[in-house]
């Protein structure tokens, strides 16, 4: 009886969870069905406060919304990393014994060395040949113990360097949206969250395609994801050095920039705005020249906000507010 009443549960929750993603026009990507499944689960309260907030605020629930949930609330790589960090550590402890023991040895030979200096006896043959038999000894274990170091050194960097490549592989995936290059929701969230923990001035650009659903129903799916590459890597150009470029939702991006005023922002989203108008693009199948990107812009400076999600918000709700005046861009609060 137990079991069929779990089977219930269970079906009860997929259901729901298919529900979920339905209305919120979510693909059934395991990574959405996971989320939303320990979401409607309520086994982590965290996660179900964050989402019930963004629901209750008319937050776009969409699946690069979702990723970034799940690196905020559920994500296990950091276990990895920690598994991969221990092991070096090990291998540093193990030097470090490996240092101090020779190191012992060392001060002991020293003295032995002394000794045997001391007991040398040229009219006392038996107590010379003795002390040296001692120091050969001595020597010969030194030498052993210092082979042994050298091995362990030579392990340790042959893991460190194997590490290094495994952690920077790692940080990379788990920072770097693969579609368009640029860095994920969830570590903007994590820089936002720094450069606020050191009193820094934190703006926000959000460049929102207005019109990439017209190329995806009209062109299809891959000349969206042209249009998105195109669109990142001009972001990208512009901000390379000054700023943080990530995607944000399926056809938005947001710019991070630390201690900048919100002018100098609206500078740098307009050379942003000149780089995409000067794209063009033609179809492969009939020659036929497509229109051009329409950008909205908006521009927002934390003031009381208290993480990204609020900044990146505020951006966004500028961006459609210089859409619906018909601007270029427009800066949230003026």
């Amino acid at each position: 009886m137990m079991f069929h009443d779990s089977m219930a549960v269970a079906q009860e929750k997929m259901t729901r969870v298919c529900i979920f993603l339905e209305h919120h026009e979510l693909p059934p990507t395991p990574l959405n069905y996971h989320v939303i499944y320990t979401y409607i689960s309520q086994i982590n309260s965290d996660l179900n406060t964050t989402i019930e907030r963004a629901i209750a605020q008319g937050q776009e629930i969409d699946s690069v919304y979702i990723e970034q949930l799940y690196f905020d609330y559920m994500d296990q790589a950091h276990k990895t990393e920690t598994s991969m960090v221990r092991n070096v550590d090990g291998i540093i402890n193990s030097l470090s014994r490996s240092a101090h023991s020779t190191e012992k040895d060392i001060i002991r030979f020293a003295s032995q060395v002394s000794d045997c200096v001391h007991s040398l006896d040229e009219n006392n043959i038996s107590q010379s040949r003795q002390a040296l038999e001692a120091l050969n000894k001595q020597t010969a274990h030194l030498l052993t113990q210092h082979k042994q170091f050298k091995q362990e050194l030579i392990k340790a960097k042959r893991l460190q360097e194997k590490t290094q490549q495994q952690l920077v592989q790692l940080r990379k995936q788990h920072i770097t949206d693969q579609q368009t290059g640029l860095f994920k929701r969830h570590y903007l969230n994590q820089q936002t969250q720094l450069w606020l923990d050191q009193n820094k001035s934190v703006c926000a650009i959000a460049i929102q395609i207005d019109n990439l659903d017209h190329f995806i129903d009209n062109y299809g799916d891959v000349i969206g994801e042209v249009i998105l590459s195109k669109v990142a890597k001009q972001i990208q150009k512009y901000v390379f050095e000054s700023g943080l470029p990530g995607r944000t939702s399926k056809d938005a991006f947001t710019i991070l920039l630390a201690d900048i005023d919100s002018e100098t922002a609206n500078v740098i989203a307009e050379k942003v705005r000149n780089g995409v108008e000067k794209l063009r693009f033609v179809s492969s199948k009939n020659g036929i020249k497509l229109p051009a990107i329409n950008l909205s812009l908006g521009i927002a400076k934390h003031q009381d906000e208290k993480d990204f999600n609020n900044l990146a918000r505020k951006a966004s709700n500028a961006a459609y507010k210089a859409r619906s005046l018909g601007q270029s861009s427009f800066i949230a609060g003026q």
